[in-house]
Order: C-alpha cells, then sequence, then structure tokens
C-alpha cells in the first residue's frame, strides 16, 4: 500500500473569516462546496496544486464538527491520505494491529469511500483513508433484496467517456475531483445491468456495450471487454435462456448493445432467446429517425433484430412490466427515457439509468452534455428527490466505476448517500 497527500480538514467556526484569510492572504480561492449529509457537516474546498484544504462547518449542534469546536475550537481537524484500494488498506492495516474507527469504508465528501484511523494508533493524530470516486473497482456482481425480490447488480465491463461532456457546465475544477481524467480527459465509467427475479420470471434491465463492434470502435471508447456480461451472469449462476423479460431504459448504445449477438455467419440475433423485449415506443421511433445530436449513440444493430424476430413488447406510457417493477418517462437524456421502480412491501429501489449515471451525479446541476433535453433532467432529478425524501431508497448506478448502489437519504432539504455495506 502507498499513500498521498489528498487534503487536510480544518474545522471552522467563522467561515467568512476564514475564506478571507485564505483569498487575501494566501492567494487561494473556494473551488466548490458540499453537504455531507450523514455527518451533518458542509465541507468547503480549496486546492492547492495536488492536494487541497478542506473547511469543515457544523450543519447541526449534534455535528461531529460541532462537538469538535465545543471541545477545542477551530483548528486543524484531521489528515486525508489517498490510496488506490481503501478495503485492502483497512485489511493490511487491522492485520497490523493497527486500531480503526471503521473497519468498513463508508461514503464520504466527493463520494469518495473513507474510513478514518483512531489517533491513539497514529500519535495523535486523526488519520482519514479516501478511495477516489474515479477509482474503477474490481469487477464483480453484488446480491440485493428488495422484500421479496431478488436483485443481481451484473457488469458489462468499462469504457472512457469525455469527462466535460459527462458533467456539462459543471467547471473542471469541481468534477476532476470526483472523477479523475486521463491525458484525454476521459473519465472511467463502468456497466452495470440489473437482474430483477421474483421466483417466476427473471428481469434484465438493459444489458450493456456489448461485444458486436470493431476494435476501432473499442478503442475509441477505451472499452474493456475482458470482463463482460457473459461472465457476469456466470457469476451470479444464470443461463441466458432463464431471462424472459429484457427491459430497455434507453436504446442508447452503452445501454442496449447487448440486446443483440452476432452469430459466425454473420447474422445478428436476438441475444436472449426465450425474452421477450419491452420499449417505449417513443424511444423507438427516435431510435429509427435520429438527427446529428443523437445519431452516434443509436446503432441498429442493437434493437431492428429485435423487431425482425418478433420480440419487441411496445411500452406506451408509465406502467408494470412486472410484478413490483414499473417504468417512468424522465425524459432529459432523450425525450423517452425512464427509469424503473422496484418495489416489495416497504422496501423501494430505483434503477436511475442515464438521469443519474454515477453517484457524482447526486446534486440537482450535474447534468450530462449528451442530454438533450437538459431542463427535463433537472425537473425529473428535482421530482424524484421528493419520491424519495424521508424514505431511504436503495438506487442503483449504471456508470459508477466504484459504486454500484447506495441508499438515498435526506436531511434538512439535502440528499445523501449511505453506503449498503
Amino acid at each position: 500500500m502507498k499513500a498521498y497527500l489528498d487534503h487536510i480538514g480544518i474545522a471552522v467556526s467563522d467561515l467568512s473569516a476564514s475564506l478571507a484569510f485564505f483569498r487575501e492572504g494566501l492567494g487561494l480561492e473556494l473551488h466548490g462546496s458540499e453537504d455531507v449529509v450523514s455527518q451533518q457537516v458542509r465541507a468547503h474546498f480549496i486546492h492547492s496544486g495536488t492536494s487541497s484544504l478542506e473547511l469543515l462547518e457544523a450543519t447541526a449542534p449534534e455535528s461531529p464538527i460541532a462537538r469538535y469546536l465545543t471541545k477545542r475550537g477551530p483548528g486543524l481537524h484531521h489528515i486525508t491520505l489517498r490510496v488506490d484500494d481503501i478495503r485492502a488498506a483497512l485489511a493490511q492495516l487491522k492485520a497490523r494491529g493497527i486500531r480503526l474507527i471503521d473497519e468498513q469504508p463508508r461514503l464520504g465528501a466527493e463520494q469518495a469511500q473513507v474510513a478514518f484511523i483512531h489517533p491513539s494508533s497514529a500519535h495523535g493524530v486523526l488519520v482519514e483513508l479516501k478511495q477516489a470516486a474515479s477509482t474503477v473497482a474490481p469487477l464483480g456482481i453484488t446480491r440485493f433484496t428488495v422484500g421479496s425480490l431478488e436483485l443481481i447488480s451484473l457488469y458489462d465491463g468499462t469504457l472512457r467517456l469525455d469527462g466535460g461532456a459527462m458533467f456539462g457546465v459543471v467547471p473542471k475544477a469541481l468534477w476532476e475531483k470526483k472523477a479523475t481524467p486521463d491525458e484525454s480527459n476521459r473519465i472511467p465509467m463502468t456497466m452495470r445491468p440489473l437482474i430483477v427475479r421474483d421466483g417466476t420470471h427473471t428481469m434484465l434491465i438493459d444489458a450493456g456495450l456489448g461485444d458486436k463492434e470493431t476494435e476501432k470502435f473499442y478503442r475509441m471508447y477505451a472499452a474493456d471487454r475482458s470482463k463482460n456480461l457473459d461472465h457476469a451472469l456466470a457469476e451470479a449462476g444464470i443461463a441466458p435462456d432463464e431471462i424472459d423479460i429484457v427491459l430497455a431504459s434507453h436504446l442508447h448504445f452503452d445501454h442496449c448493445g447487448g440486446f443483440t449477438t452476432r452469430r459466425a455467419d454473420g447474422k445478428v440475433v436476438p441475444r436472449f432467446p426465450n425474452a421477450k423485449y419491452h420499449i417505449r415506443r417513443g424511444e423507438w421511433n427516435d431510435a429509427r429517425q435520429t438527427h446529428e445530436r443523437s445519431r452516434a449513440s443509436y446503432m441498429p444493430d442493437n434493437f431492428m433484430p429485435l423487431a425482425e424476430a418478433g420480440v419487441i413488447e411496445f411500452i406506451e406510457d408509465d406502467m408494470h412490466v412486472m410484478p413490483g417493477v414499473r417504468v417512468q418517462r424522465t425524459g432529459g437524456h432523450t425525450a423517452h427515457h425512464q427509469i424503473i421502480w422496484i418495489e416489495s412491501g416497504r422496501d423501494c429501489a430505483v434503477f436511475l439509468a442515464d438521469l443519474m449515471p454515477t453517484s457524482a451525479h447526486l446534486p440537482d446541476p450535474w447534468i450530462m452534455g449528451y442530454d438533450l433535453y437538459p431542463m427535463d433532467t433537472l425537473f425529473a432529478k428535482q421530482a424524484f428527490a421528493r419520491a424519495v425524501a424521508r424514505r431511504d431508497t436503495l438506487v442503483f448506478f449504471e456508470h459508477d466505476p466504484s459504486v454500484p448502489a447506495a441508499f438515498i437519504t435526506e436531511q434538512q432539504g439535502k440528499l445523501g448517500l449511505r453506503p449498503t455495506t
């Protein structure tokens, strides 16, 4: 394990005075703020070279920062060291007898995974370990239960897309702290289809990129196909012919490329032989009648063979596709983009598709430049926030490289994330 200084956390009681000191005295500028709802703290980020200062402001009297200020006053609160694999780092420290405050990582600011080392083992210093949100976690399946339903988060490899396009009008100085770009300004992303099973049906929501395209295509998107949907299904113990429902959030190539496969004779056919493919009719029409902004995202081989095989069930409006699973049109990313609600008993989960492709897209204004109707995305995100407020809701991030799912929480009008483990 090798650790690098990420930032220094400073507890502040007078934010304006603190910012004035760093701005006027040292020429440093505030680059953004974020509420960490679970910790009742507001973090303000000041970049300085390769590391940062994090000014920590309490948002409630019972906040750990409020208690710290009462006991010790303003000043140095902790140092944060960045590691590539936080779980391995924690295991290594525990094996050496190091006392840990957090034996398992949790979500912190910038959607990073964080864990604290007890000061008694760090010579009086509170040390935080951080794995940046942009770190690509090892690909594997993750199982969940929602009431009587079994959910399995799968994978279909990784790719890279332009960071500026992924975050739209959000300045790079803000988004690069959550998704570190490569030399071509591309950020890592994972494709994560979802299985839903109820004992009668086995549904697959989206199917990733697929393997029909040319090497040139995969190089353009830096796609890694060494672990793909076939591997994920095998890991989950599901054969392709067990899937009887395939549901599309929309028909972009990174979501429906795996709907079809190319046979040895070159013919493209449905990949899941016993499945009906459920597609919103408006999305189908748009995929067949493209324009300059949408043409590159819709690739006919991914969906036209489904019509030729007669396996499409068109969705005309919001409805239940199987018991406990319903679709809701959000628009925004495409005119007929839809999210999928999964409800059983008192439990609720949502497959967000490209409404919030990664956990970094939780704030309302963090909207992709790829979205054809960004204001519709904004309104849909705001409506979604109201729908899940004050109720822990398990949400699936289809493109997040390290967080397949988390619980959305609400506190003081702000949405936050709580890890699933």
